[in-house]
């Protein structure tokens, strides 16, 4: 049995559904293969950043994670006592979602099939190869094998990736030193509140899962070389606790138990010719701050709408390369902060005296801001080669815009996944560069309601799909040079759509 399609994602995790529905978005036939029956009952993630909201937001669908999660306006950098304050960053979403995967996951897949996404279950990849042109990919299913051929495909498919070993593709970097464990499990005796402890005998991380159940992570030391092969059990578990906490709490009831290491390792290549990795399947590391998921969600929005582009047949040359060379360095800037992290956690006297001095340093308001923008992933910017404008390459907050019909926020001119160009109403400068390119660019008349140091001097803008910047300054003139460099060639011929108003 063999089929053509436009987009293989394999993996039906976060990840390769928010790529698919981003590829759905702008009208691509893609389909996503997934080896497990059904989506898994264990939640390894527990949070949603605020790029990762931002992201959802400029979709339209935010609203959907945010009534079912928690917000909390924090994060923790390795544990510390002080903790990062969310709250100030200048976002729509200054929070922490706390969200269990797999309601994240829920939901995205409901986005996906609301955009015709099918996803095949019980469809494991046997083999990949690619010729100039497509990906043949050979799909073992409840039915047989399936042949498949693809114009492109997407490796979305975890640590252990065989779309990654497919093309060969290295995964250069650490094994793991040391494990550490985490439990689901039900308590007899729950505190008031979640419990972060770091003493002598090792690191203490609960909190409740909201149906029940507590998430119990401990780093012990004295169980800190124990194979990641040997089963966790409830005795483990709960000696861990005693040790570090004084108290079991009546933990019984497992749900799920799980050890866990700090290897950390990064693909060499996000791209071999027609094949992609996201998420997982491009870096792994220590489970440290909630980022994993995060990042591969902004892997997907990178990649979503530049493989969308090269499908519908206007992306520029280059365009396929730059997901390679803006997400590889996030995922590096990744490994070391979760190393960096895992290293802080450490509980002999140096590393208890080195946590101390970190969580003194966190009180200097110049600290608190650097760490919550790399955790937080509104501080990633992608570099602008040409040194245009310093906002190039940087992500849009949601602006305030002042239009003819009254005032707006910026990200719902975002949702159709389109380049957005804003300029003040009546410039009809900007209307007859923009209308060789209205076919996948939304023309937005607006002016600026905002901080004047974060926009002095800009009175257009051109937004990436992905909300990031790539044109900004009050010179019409240059779009001709910058709209094809981003848009590809002018497609749309004829008169000029009703004047911009």
């Amino acid at each position: 049995m063999s089929m053509e399609i436009e987009v293989a994602v394999v993996g039906a995790g976060p990840v390769g559904l928010m790529l698919a529905a981003e590829l759905a978005l702008a009208g691509v036939r893609v389909r996503v293969f997934e080896r497990r029956a059904r989506r898994t009952e264990q939640s390894r993630a527990l949070t949603l950043h605020p790029r990762s909201l931002e992201l959802l937001d400029q979709r339209g669908i935010v609203d959907r994670f945010v009534r079912r999660g928690a917000p909390i306006p924090s994060a923790h950098f390795a544990v510390l006592d002080t903790r990062l304050d969310f709250s100030r960053l200048p976002t729509p979403h200054p929070y922490t979602l706390f969200l269990p995967q797999v309601h994240t996951e829920e939901l995205l897949e409901a986005r996906a099939r609301e955009l015709g996404v099918e996803i095949a279950r019980e469809h494991a990849l046997v083999d990949l190869a690619q010729t100039d042109d497509a990906v043949a990919l050979r799909v073992q299913g409840p039915g047989g094998e399936l042949e498949v051929r693809a114009r492109y495909a997407v490796g979305c498919d975890g640590a252990g990736s065989a779309v990654r070993r497919a093309v060969g593709v290295d995964f250069p970097g650490s094994a793991t030193t040391r494990t550490a464990i985490l439990g689901d499990v039900v308590l007899a005796d729950p505190p008031a509140r979640p419990v972060s402890r770091t003493n002598a005998h090792g690191l203490l991380l609960l909190v409740p899962l909201g149906d029940g159940a507590h998430r119990i992570v401990v780093i012990d030391p004295t169980r800190a070389q124990v194979p990641l092969a040997e089963p966790v059990t409830l005795d483990e578990l709960r000696g861990s606790v005693t040790r570090i906490f004084g108290a079991d709490l009546g933990m019984h009831a497992p749900r799920w138990l799980s050890r866990f290491g700090d290897a950390t390792r990064l693909a060499e290549r996000y791209r071999v010719g027609r094949v992609f990795l996201a998420g997982d399947a491009a870096h792994m590391h220590f489970p440290a701050g909630g980022q994993g998921l995060n990042v591969g969600l902004q892997d997907a929005t990178n990649l979503g709408w530049k493989l969308a582009a090269a499908v519908r047949g206007w992306a520029p040359p280059w365009l396929l390369d730059s997901y390679h060379d803006e997400r590889r360095p996030v995922g590096e800037a990744l490994a070391r902060n979760t190393t960096a992290q895992g290293k802080l956690m450490d509980v002999s006297p140096e590393g208890l005296a080195l946590r101390e001095l970190f969580d003194e340093l966190l009180a200097f308001p110049a600290v608190q801001r650097k760490l919550a923008g790399l955790i937080s992933a509104i501080d990633v910017a992608y570099p602008d080669a040409a040194g245009t404008h310093p906002l190039v390459g940087r992500r849009v907050p949601d602006l305030d815009l002042a239009t003819e019909r009254g005032p707006q926020r910026l990200y719902p001119s975002l949702h159709a996944g389109r380049f957005v160009l804003l300029g003040r109403a009546g410039d009809l400068e900007l209307r007859e560069a923009w209308a060789p390119w209205r076919d996948r660019v939304e023309l937005v008349a607006a002016t600026f309601a905002a901080d004047p140091d974060e926009l002095e001097g800009v009175t257009r803008l051109l937004l990436r799909p992905d909300g990031h910047v790539a044109w900004a300054g009050d010179d019409a003139s240059s779009l001709g040079a910058v709209l094809p460099r981003w848009c590809g060639p002018a497609a749309t011929r004829g008169p000029l759509p009703p004047s911009f108003e």
